[in-house]
């Protein structure tokens, strides 16, 4: 469903343009690396510090790539800076970002990210666009676990977001073994349940 159009009488002019992408590939040798890009572009000539950038020219083109296990641990990591604010500065940070060697996506790894990478120790374009990798690489491996095992635990994304709350009709059509058809959620148990998930946003 597309968006509601903006009142009929209001005009806008088209500002600027920030593109992410997300590409996992499966490798031979049973690990599989994340690539992801961000890209910045004004619709109007830019003026910086270092001098007016063209309508239409990427101010950021920034990229990453991590290679991680199966437990999703970060095994390596390589990024680039190809368009930047200031040619010669922004890009000697990216050698730092193989730091995210040894981190593991689904324990802490924002938090450590922020630790490793915030403010001056970091890239602030590349560090937003690492904190996507660990919900891209779950999304990635769910494909891999369904085609090749056969699942008997609870499904991980269950209890994750309000379609699929165990209580609900989503669960109930598509997950019935799950379905909690008379239970009602205390808060108390919401915080337990959340205390056992995995913590994706670093706070573990």
């Amino acid at each position: 469903m597309p968006l509601p159009a903006p009142a009929a009488s209001v005009t806008r002019e088209a500002l600027h343009t920030r593109s992410i992408t997300l590409q996992a590939y499966r490798r031979s040798d049973g690990l599989m690396d994340i690539e992801a890009r961000l890209t910045d572009v004004k619709a109007h000539d830019f003026p910086l510090a270092s001098g007016t950038r063209p309508a239409g020219e990427a101010v950021h083109d920034m990229l990453v790539r991590i290679t991680i296990n199966r437990d999703y641990d970060v095994l390596e990591a390589v990024s680039s800076t190809d368009s930047m604010p200031y040619l010669g500065q922004c890009d000697r940070i990216n050698a730092d970002y193989r730091g995210l060697a040894g981190l593991n996506l689904k324990r802490g790894f924002r938090k450590a990210v922020l630790e490793r990478f915030g403010e001056v120790r970091g890239c602030t374009h590349l560090t937003e666009l690492i904190g996507l990798l660990p919900t891209a690489a779950i999304q990635s491996y769910a494909g891999e676990r369904r085609e090749n095992t056969n699942q008997t635990g609870k499904p991980f994304q269950l209890d994750r977001c309000h379609a699929l709350d165990t209580r609900g009709p989503a669960v109930a059509q598509y997950y019935p073994t799950w379905h909690k058809k008379d239970e009602v959620r205390t808060t108390g148990a919401r915080e337990v349940d959340a205390k056992a998930d995995v913590a994706m946003d670093g706070k573990d």
